[in-house]
């Protein structure tokens, strides 16, 4: 065994073998970390003539498994071998696991209780100091590796630690998935190195989430926007979480008005936390205000440095970021006077009608600022100068297009609108900008908006 992650899990068990290390709200079921220890290393030996004899050195294996102890289980037992783990999406069909776990380099796929070998052509040499690699789809829905190292997943799970607070006393509530940056950053990398313990959550149904909050009394909640919205809008009473001292939004912007909605009735500010899996944290809105006003993503992490560039770009440095410590996003931003990072929208989302330049993220604010508009998504199709937009309202088409009037040129206005119910999310608590696509390329309608009713498609394993 030679993963640096693997020696720090080592010591923190070392420190208080006995300390709760996992809950599975849904059972009760607790594990201490030497529990966990102890099962990582009965999985190890029971796979490790699959994996080629006692080590996997140096060794890709794609792991799908939902939140758990199983979780834990083949993610240490694999490092404990000196294998260099994948986590990938559980609720993917098998065989866009498959395509995954063989795209990613890896010989091996764990699934369902077994190890399957992948009949890979060759599998990459896997640089030294190779200590997990993260998955990520972008927008693009195509699946990509990004390897990392033990020094740059410490210096991530520090950061977040560091800046929000969080310390080994805490306990985590568990709804975003382990094996993604944001669940790796937030949930695993504080266990492993503080030892932070995790509360599965049982459903992430609002009453749900309300009893695993009074039975197991978690203290931190990483969560998405889909999650708070249906929480904000529940029945449920000013107390439910009450055990919460800190609620964190981050995968896709969290709409002020949730944000205060979940304010009015739990008493509670959600801090609003913004990263990329190349990156990981980059900003925290540390007292939840900007969040509340919708003004910003907060200011960046301890030991993360921002700087601007042109046309609104930014470049990321830290030792969390992956490969050469410094990365400029998708996204484009200004600092504020206060020091907080403004999200202006998408680099790549710049189009040209009529032969003017126009930012799709100009016309997504001006619908959003509508009274009874809760979100939208501008789009114009390759090849076309016609926009689209998809919305979440109650407004007719006419409404719409006469309060737009008042705020954009005529040429900015979107010529067909589609009307969702809400929008599709991804399981990273996302909005589905691939499936909004489709939707908005769907054959026309007899009349100039469609009603149609998206599938929410919010995961959170337990």
């Amino acid at each position: 065994m030679d993963n640096p992650l693997f020696r720090r899990w080592c010591a923190t068990v070392a420190r208080a073998p006995r300390a709760t290390a996992l809950v599975d709200a849904a059972t009760g079921k607790r594990w201490s970390r030497a529990a966990l220890a102890a099962g990582a290393g009965e999985w190890a030996g029971a796979v490790a003539g699959e994996l080629g004899g006692g080590t996997a050195h140096r060794r890709r294996v794609a792991m799908s498994v939902p939140n758990g102890a199983e979780w834990l289980r083949v993610f240490l037992g694999l490092l404990s071998r000196g294998a260099v783990p994948a986590p990938i999406d559980p609720t993917e069909p098998e065989e866009a696991q498959v395509a995954t776990a063989r795209a990613l380099g890896a010989t091996h796929l764990w699934r369902e209780g077994r190890l399957h070998r992948l009949d890979a052509p060759r599998a990459p040499r896997v640089p030294a100091g190779e200590c997990l690699v993260k998955v990520t789809s972008a927008s693009t829905g195509a699946p990509r590796g990004l390897p990392a190292t033990f020094g740059q997943m410490e210096a991530d799970g520090r950061q977040v630690c560091r800046t929000m607070g969080i310390g080994a006393a805490d306990a985590n509530l568990a709804a975003i998935p382990f094996g993604y940056s944001y669940g790796l950053g937030n949930l695993v990398l504080p266990l492993l190195l503080q030892g932070t313990p995790s509360i599965c959550l049982s459903s992430p149904l609002p009453h749900a989430v309300a009893s695993d909050c009074r039975r197991f009394r978690p203290t931190v909640f990483p969560a998405v926007p889909p999650l708070l919205r249906a929480l904000a809008a529940s029945d449920l009473p000013p107390g439910a979480l009450s055990s919460l001292r800190v609620v964190i939004s981050a995968g896709s912007p969290l709409d002020p008005a949730v944000a205060a909605a979940f304010a009015a009735r739990f008493g509670r500010r959600v801090h609003g936390f913004y990263g990329t899996s190349e990156t990981g944290g980059i900003s925290y809105d540390r007292d939840g205000a900007a969040t509340l006003e919708g003004r910003s993503v907060g200011r960046p992490l301890r030991g993360v440095r921002v700087a601007l560039g042109r046309a609104g770009r930014f470049t990321v440095r830290s030792a969390a970021v992956l490969g050469r410590g410094a990365f400029s996003p998708g996204d484009r931003a200004h600092l504020n006077a206060a020091g907080e990072l403004v999200l202006r929208g998408r680099a790549d989302r710049l189009v040209k009608v009529a032969g003017r330049r126009l930012d799709l993220a100009e016309v997504e604010r001006a619908l959003r600022a509508l009274p009874g508009i809760r979100d939208a998504f501008a789009h114009q199709e390759p090849g076309t100068a016609g926009l689209a937009a998809a919305v979440v309202t109650t407004l007719s088409p006419i409404e719409i297009r006469r309060l737009l009037a008042l705020r954009l040129a005529p040429w900015k206005i979107p010529g067909r609108l589609v009307a969702l119910a809400d929008f599709p999310t991804s399981a990273r608590g996302k909005t589905d900008a691939r499936r909004l696509r489709q939707l908005l390329a769907a054959p026309r309608t007899a009349t100039s908006i469609s009603t149609l009713r998206a599938e929410r498609q919010m995961s959170a394993p337990r």
